[in-house]
């Protein structure tokens, strides 16, 4: 039973600084609201071994670090969080934070300043900022609601107040929803925000789904966006859209007279994209549970390749409005579908750059559109398209990790070590479990 508002009224309230992990996990430490300056200028304590833990709350053992070592969350204020309109509820108030020593110098197994990285070297050699959006899908446990149509305004207002509630909550927070809407699945919704910086795009993505999970269970329910909750129901993606834009806030996405409407400089990023994403999806869609979604004729990926308004690719160029008076290269963008919620939206930003911009150096040719369902093909098409057929399995994923000298080569040794160790052990903790077993074991987590 919650307490009263009185009661609520004489408690202190707590903030948290907190780091989604390499399991797509938010964990962090909390602290008297009150001392929020102390703690923005300190930080609070952390453990290197702390990153390699599993899903299932495990530490890989052996890891590089044992239990040696110290570090700090260090938060960023930019990215404050405090939500006050959960009935009952105290506020969910926290912060992002990079990760550093003690010195406060960034820890080279920190995936926010990894992409913070990132971000500074595609910034320094191309002269854009990356902006980006998140879309996420997910769905709702334990509420008792009658049958309802896909996509259907009753699916959405058999919800009741959930969705207002949401929308109430994530703006607030800072996440500048746009829409709330019905899915395709059983008890599905997506919530999608508006684009922002790179940095702030990845923040949001995490913030939404620890503020969807809060409202859920402020009305008892669980929200999961596990990708896939039942072996032969719909999953839950995580859709990662990104455009550049000039140093004057140009867009520097869109050219109409070439293919696609990619401008070069992006049409190179996709192929760099492209190439390498048999190694990419090892981070963006990293459980043993992501290979269920990543199937064919599912509208998610399964194949290396670039299409125009096509949901079977796994970067998908995203369409503009025609009407009078809109500005498509302000609309344009690019969206990589390969990705779920099982990934930190950190890393998946990070890896989708890091290939982008390897593209752009190379100066590699955009990768042919592709606007059917590859899976139709025969072999011979595919080879002649350069088209791959994803990893199919979280083993095979690491296998193309490894064998990927160029994203290997983006890590330090102890961030490698650890991955593979902690992924190892998960693929362990769950190879005897039914496809079922499997999908309600991640169900609980994500």
């Amino acid at each position: 039973m919650n307490p009263d508002q009185s009661t609520l009224n004489a408690l202190m309230e707590l903030a948290s600084i907190v780091t989604t992990d390499i399991a797509g996990i938010t964990r962090g430490r909390s602290f008297a609201a009150h001392e929020i300056e102390d703690y923005l200028r300190k930080g609070v304590g952390w453990v290197p071994a702390n990153l390699a833990l599993t899903p299932f709350d495990l530490i890989a053992d052996p890891n590089p670090w044992g239990s040696s070592g110290d570090l700090r969350l260090m938060a960023d204020p930019a990215s404050k969080v405090r939500v006050t309109c959960l009935p009952g509820e105290m506020p969910l108030h926290f912060y992002h934070a990079d990760i550093t020593d003690l010195k406060g110098e960034a820890w080279d197994c920190c995936v926010r300043s990894f992409l913070k990285t990132a971000l500074r070297d595609f910034e320094q050699e191309t002269g854009l900022q990356v902006i980006s959006a998140v879309e996420q899908e997910f769905q709702i446990f334990g509420a008792d609601w009658p049958q309802a149509p896909s996509f259907g305004l009753r699916t959405q207002r058999r919800a009741g107040a959930f969705g207002n509630l949401l929308m109430t909550a994530l703006h607030e927070a800072g996440a500048e929803p746009e829409m709330f809407l019905p899915e395709y699945g059983k008890n599905q919704f997506e919530v999608t925000c508006r684009p922002a910086p790179a940095l702030a795009a990845a923040d949001r993505a995490a913030t939404i789904r620890a503020v969807t999970r809060e409202v859920a269970a402020n009305f008892g329910w669980q929200a999961s966006f596990a990708p896939k909750t039942e072996a032969d129901g719909v999953g839950n993606g995580v859709h990662v859209h990104v455009s550049f834009i000039d140093s004057d806030g140009n867009p520097a996405t869109f050219d109409p007279g070439r293919p696609g409407r990619l401008s070069r400089l992006a049409g190179s990023f996709a192929a760099g994209v492209i190439r390498h994403l048999p190694a990419l999806v090892a981070f963006t869609a990293p459980s043993v549970l992501s290979y269920m979604r990543l199937v064919p004729h599912h509208w998610s990926a399964a194949f290396t390749c670039l299409g125009e308004k096509n949901r079977e690719a796994s970067l998908r160029i995203c369409p503009t409005s025609e009407l009078p008076g809109s500005n498509p290269a302000k609309q344009f963008n690019m969206e990589y579908r390969a990705a779920d919620a099982c990934a930190s939206p950190h890393l998946s930003l990070a890896v989708i750059i890091r290939a982008g911009l390897e593209g752009i150096r190379q100066g590699l040719e955009q990768p042919p559109l592709i606007n059917e369902d590859p899976a139709g093909f025969p072999e011979e098409k595919l080879q002649e398209l350069g088209i791959r057929r994803l990893p199919e399995s979280l083993e095979q994923a690491l296998d193309k990790l490894k064998a990927d000298e160029t994203v290997m080569g983006w890590f330090s040794r102890d961030f490698i070590e650890c991955y593979f160790g902690m992924k190892k052990l998960e693929i362990e903790l769950v190879k005897d479990l039914s496809p079922e077993e499997l999908c309600a074991r991640y169900r609980a987590i994500y």
